[in-house]
């Protein structure tokens, strides 16, 4: 009988020590779950890193996440306010057929400063997801006011177009890791589509780029070609993040980089207007 019951107890005492056992190794591999958890977690919030870029903008190597290209910033620049500021009435071409026979741009509606809503150009509009997302609703109402509602206009009497013709943007000097500040000397001229009358205006703009993080286009060739021309002006990572007014101390074109300063510096009046 006693022999019994010490058998009994030894054979109570392993299953305890196994259930000891299994338990604990559920709880390990339960930590281990929750550890592989947070770690897939960590990785899916890390942002893509950015490749230095070169002048066609293709990566060479995973070196520094706000290096750019000096080059690639002043084709950037270029592209971007050559795009925000020339009008023609038409939509950009599509295929063959709309070479010939182009569509007329409706323009999109912009509220201004005042309160009033006026068009910007289509290609303002998508040209604007270059700039940051707090500078782009003010920056695309001062456009709208300088925009001629007859760019728009289907009499060919009284169509207006704008061209902006740069003259030369500046080798961008740094003034932050991953900011820069470019300076830009441009003519806007607007002329009627009919005569030819022009208006000449100096368009001397100091700009601040910073590097931009950039996420493809989910759709990918889905996507209406809209969606597509605003994510490829997005693809540049780099985004405009403060307009401001430049002078040119030597009173010419001659452009001398130590020559420019911004025109009263420090005052709001002088930038475009930050939403």
């Amino acid at each position: 009988m006693v022999r019994l019951l010490e058998k009994r107890q030894r054979t109570a005492s392993v299953l305890t020590i196994f259930a000891i056992a299994t338990f604990s190794l559920h709880i390990l591999v339960l930590f281990l779950f929750l550890l592989q958890g947070l770690n897939i977690r960590q990785l899916s919030l890390r942002k893509a890193p950015n490749f230095v870029q070169l002048i066609d903008g293709k990566p060479v190597g995973n070196i520094d996440d706000l290096a750019r290209e000096p080059e690639a910033i002043r084709q950037f620049i270029s592209k971007t306010m050559i795009s925000m500021f020339s009008w023609s009435g038409t939509l950009p071409p599509q295929n063959i057929e709309e070479v010939a026979n182009p569509k007329p741009d409706l323009g999109v509606l912009i509220q201004t400063p005042q309160g009033s809503s006026q068009k910007v150009s289509t290609s303002s509009w998508i040209a604007s997801f270059a700039l940051s997302e707090d500078f782009r609703k003010g920056f695309l109402s001062t456009v709208a006011e300088m925009t001629p509602p007859e760019v728009f206009s289907e009499n060919p009497s009284l169509a207006m177009t704008s061209q902006l013709v740069i003259k030369r943007v500046y080798p961008p000097k740094q003034i932050a890791p991953g900011k820069w500040r470019v300076g830009m000397v441009a003519d806007l001229i607007q002329k009627n589509r009919v005569g030819g009358a022009r208006l000449i205006t100096p368009f001397n703009k100091d700009l601040l780029v910073r590097a931009a993080d950039y996420f493809g286009n989910p759709q990918g060739d889905n996507g209406t070609d809209l969606q597509k021309a605003i994510y490829s002006v997005r693809a540049d990572r780099l985004e405009i993040y403060e307009v401001r007014n430049l002078c040119l101390l030597d009173g010419n074109n001659g452009l001398n980089q130590n020559r420019l300063t911004q025109c009263g510096a420090g005052q709001t009046s002088d930038s475009f207007i930050r939403q």
